[in-house]
């Protein structure tokens, strides 16, 4: 028989694998802080976006909007967007947790889904449970949280040329994301190059000048992805 193994071990467990995401995540979402209070949001208020969303390229886009007064919808339809992929990592994931796991569990944790947690989950060795998807998060979260107060509440006294100038730090993180992957593949950098072009075409072609900064990356975002699949369909694997 196998060595049984407590909850509280697999706590500890998920709580370790998780403490190296929660590190990673500290210098973006002080970056977010930054961002956020020199936008004009109120310390609290960038604290409790960060502890409620645990997204960053969502949170960032949706706070931008904030920022610049764009409508409910529009904020609700960004964020969604740029948000979809965690529905089909939770889809994926659920092949993998534990069948005796609730529906208020997975709840829980489904919260604490990341990119890095995800793929940090999937590559557990068996089927992963409540408890240690909960020490997975935990680290993540609070790594998240903690790096936003601390941008936040540095952000209030640094002189507002220098806190401005940090905010390409943001344009960075972007550029970071979506470069490794082009590198790697022709179709990834041709969907980026599309995306762009026809964000560019709604921004200066006067005919689309009703069209807000949100809705212009939801269109663009919905219509590269969309020429992307026609184009360069992925090939499903043959079976014998």
């Amino acid at each position: 028989m196998g060595k049984y193994i407590s909850k509280r071990e697999k706590f500890f467990w998920g709580l370790k694998k998780g403490m190296p995401i929660a590190f990673g995540y500290i210098p973006v979402s002080f970056t977010f802080g930054l961002m956020a209070v020199n936008g004009g949001l109120p310390v609290w208020l960038a604290i409790f976006i960060s502890l409620s969303n645990l997204t960053s390229a969502g949170q960032f886009g949706g706070t931008n909007l904030i920022i610049a007064g764009a409508g409910y919808l529009e904020i609700v339809l960004t964020v969604f967007v740029i948000n979809i992929r965690y529905m089909m990592m939770s889809l994926s994931l659920s092949q993998k947790v534990e069948p005796n796991t609730t529906l208020l569990q997975r709840l829980i944790f489904g919260f604490g889904i990341t990119d890095e947690t995800f793929v940090v989950a999937s590559m557990e060795p068996g089927k992963v449970g409540f408890h240690y998807m909960l020490g997975l998060i935990t680290g993540p979260i609070a790594g998240w949280t903690v790096g936003t107060a601390a941008g936040a509440v540095v952000s209030t006294f640094l002189p507002e040329a220098l806190s401005s100038a940090m905010g390409i730090a943001l344009y960075a993180m972007f550029i970071a994301i979506i470069v490794p992957p082009s590198k790697k593949s022709i179709p990834v950098f041709m969907i980026v190059i599309i995306s762009i072009a026809i964000n560019l075409i709604l921004k200066y072609i006067p005919l689309f000048s009703f069209i807000s900064d949100g809705f212009r990356v939801i269109v663009a975002t919905i219509l590269g992805a969309g020429i992307g699949a026609a184009l360069w369909p992925i090939e499903e694997a043959g079976t014998d």
